[in-house]
């Protein structure tokens, strides 16, 4: 089985004080990197029809969704990745799990390119899938991904994505800002988090129905949480790594600090729309 504990990973030649805070979780071992956990993208994914069907992933990052997708039997898989470390994981693991179940082998690649053009066919796909990456964009880079999800779906077809979001859906923009700000200097990402009207609103607009919602606290780096993404094991390695390097531990503690002052303001979301039959 590819072990992505061996392989090189994003960003790996930064050091801690300028990584970007979901590969320096990956680099101290953790793996479940979404906003409201396995919980919610298994949530997600059982509102998601794969068997069967032609998937498109955005951004699979280090491939345990990828692995849940290829377990449900799709018709073809595709990733789609502009991080060249990030498509040679994904390239392995689809190459040794697309024939694992003792079926037919399932067509799988990953290719370098960017989600908001993938260079791959209109109307190719039946199932689009993207998490913890619109999060990342601007308004405008946003919708451009949305957008060529819309582009790649046959009439439909759904795309679901697995977010952070903020609440209540009346929260004041100052506190919006504040937030995003915060993360920013935390994470060193400028993340813009959407309230779940806006998050709506944005899939709507681009010509999508919405056919299921969740939510889960964002608890990224809670330990009841840690524990039941990463098991026992896995807690104990990043507890040893963050222990070990005091660089590392100020940015951990500093991104968890962040997370608990806004995390009454901070949820995780995921959305299953559809695009409409022509």
């Amino acid at each position: 089985m590819t072990d992505t504990n061996a392989l090189p990973l994003p960003q790996s030649d930064r050091d801690p004080a300028h990584l970007q805070g979901h590969w320096l979780l990956a680099r101290i071992g953790k793996r479940v990197l979404r906003p409201g956990g396995k919980k919610l993208t298994e949530r997600m994914l059982a509102n998601t029809d794969i068997a069967g069907k032609d998937v498109v992933e955005f951004a699979p990052g280090l491939g345990l969704t990828t692995r849940a997708i290829l377990a449900q039997g799709p018709k073809s898989y595709r990733g789609v990745d502009r991080d060249p470390q990030v498509v040679d994981i994904i390239t392995r693991l689809t190459a040794e799990q697309s024939g694992q179940s003792g079926q037919r082998p399932i067509p799988a690649s990953c290719v370098l390119r960017d989600a908001a053009d993938t260079g791959l066919d209109t109307d190719s796909a039946d199932v689009v899938i993207g998490e913890a990456m619109l999060t990342m964009q601007s308004d405008r880079g946003k919708r451009a991904i949305i957008d060529e999800a819309f582009r790649l779906l046959r009439a439909g077809g759904t795309y679901s994505i697995h977010e952070l979001g903020l609440q209540p859906d009346d929260l004041d923009d100052s506190v919006k800002d504040e937030i995003r700000k915060a993360l920013a200097r935390s994470i060193k990402v400028n993340a813009r988090p959407l309230t779940e009207a806006e998050w709506r609103d944005l899939l709507e607009s681009a010509g999508f129905e919405v056919l299921w919602s969740g939510k889960e606290p964002m608890a990224l780096l809670d330990m009841r949480r840690n524990i039941a993404d990463e098991g026992i094991g896995g807690v104990l390695r990043i507890m040893r790594n963050v222990l070990g390097n005091k660089d590392i531990r100020a940015r951990v503690l500093g991104m968890k600090s962040t997370f608990d002052k806004y995390r009454d303001e901070l949820t995780g979301i995921a959305f299953v729309v559809r695009k409409p039959q022509a």
